[in-house]
């Protein structure tokens, strides 16, 4: 039987190859473990990269679509909230004017004009609101604040009903402020200042998109800024010296107000709407993105028990490694004797 030698210095450099190998795989064991990824893409996938790189463009095409989804559901959020505040605001101011307007109280009707004015401020205040740096209802140029100040549209209310001499003339001359169209010094040149056209719409996937479509100059917003602006008015001094038409100007602004609560819950239906599209597209989106993940963890994922069982199986072999060289460095002949 012929027997074959292994010389020391061939043993150790044996020995050490054998080290480096074992510290490679246990690196790349410790990688795929804590990381969950195949440390060796190209043959888990057999060089073929193709499907991969489908599914990564994918996940990156609808993240960005996560990103427009949760910028538009708060845009609109935004929105509904203001229009929320403004009808809460508005709740019981046409009740409240109407009945000063039936009463023969100075005082009640003074009460209840004062508190008009006070509250339309307040919804134009409101409606001014912005979210990242854009005007909700301001459309297309969102960059720019969308309604003037409460006083500064009061102001040319009282120049624009200057010569009425009735609260009939009166209130025509407040509609016709509010109604008549761009170039006309109205409502539309000096009281809206944001763009006609609606915000473009938000792109929710490939092939879907949600429209808003309100602006500040909604007739609906318009109707109630109409009904608080004339109570605003005669609170500021309209027909001082008749309390009979001072009460006709509060029971028109009341009806108004009231008629306009209507016109307000079918706009913010309409923001609803929209926003139950973004809801409903935001989640198909993460779906897919769910299930686009899941697809790729099993391209690339390393299993964690397998690549554990792994891991244990090659520290016993270094431990083993270990445990022969300690022993075959102790090899001598004068240990021997």
């Amino acid at each position: 039987m012929n027997l074959m030698s292994v010389g020391d210095m061939a043993q150790a450099y044996q020995m050490r190859r054998q080290n480096v190998q074992l510290k490679e795989r246990m690196t790349q064991l410790s990688e795929e473990l804590t990381t969950g990824v195949k440390a060796n893409l190209s043959e888990a996938l057999s060089g073929d990269f193709v499907a991969l790189a489908g599914i990564d463009r994918s996940l990156k095409t609808l993240e960005s679509y996560g990103t427009a989804t949760s910028e538009a559901a708060l845009f609109t959020a935004t929105m509904q909230n203001a229009l929320g505040a403004a009808g809460d605001m508005t709740g019981e101011m046409g009740a409240s004017l109407l009945s000063a307007a039936t009463t023969t109280s100075p005082a009640q009707l003074r009460t209840a004009t004062a508190d008009a004015r006070e509250r339309f401020l307040g919804v134009v205040s409101t409606l001014n609101v912005q979210v990242g740096e854009r005007y909700v209802f301001a459309g297309k140029t969102s960059d720019v604040r969308p309604f003037a100040s409460g006083e500064e549209m009061l102001a040319a209310l009282a120049t624009a009903s200057a010569g009425a001499v009735s609260a009939t003339d009166l209130v025509a001359a407040v509609d016709a402020w509010f109604d008549v169209p761009a170039g006309a010094g109205g409502f539309l040149d000096t009281g809206y200042l944001g763009s006609d056209e609606a915000l473009a719409p938000f792109r929710l996937g490939a092939d879907e998109s949600a429209e808003l479509g309100v602006t500040g100059a909604d007739p609906a917003i318009r109707d109630l800024l109409k009904g608080l602006a004339l109570a605003a008015l005669v609170s500021e001094g309209a027909f001082a010296g008749s309390n009979e038409e001072r009460a006709r100007v509060a029971r028109v602004a009341g009806e108004r107000v009231l008629g306009a609560e209507g016109s307000l819950a079918i706009l913010r239906a309409r923001v609803g709407a929209v926003e139950g599209h973004i809801d409903q597209a935001a989640v198909r989106n993460a779906a897919e993105t769910s299930a686009l993940g899941i697809a790729r963890n099993e391209m690339v994922g390393a299993e964690p028990y397998a690549t554990a069982s792994a891991l244990e199986a090659v520290t016993t072999q270094m431990e083993t490694l270990y445990t022969l060289t300690a022993r075959l460095s102790r090899l001598s002949f004068a240990e021997y004797l």
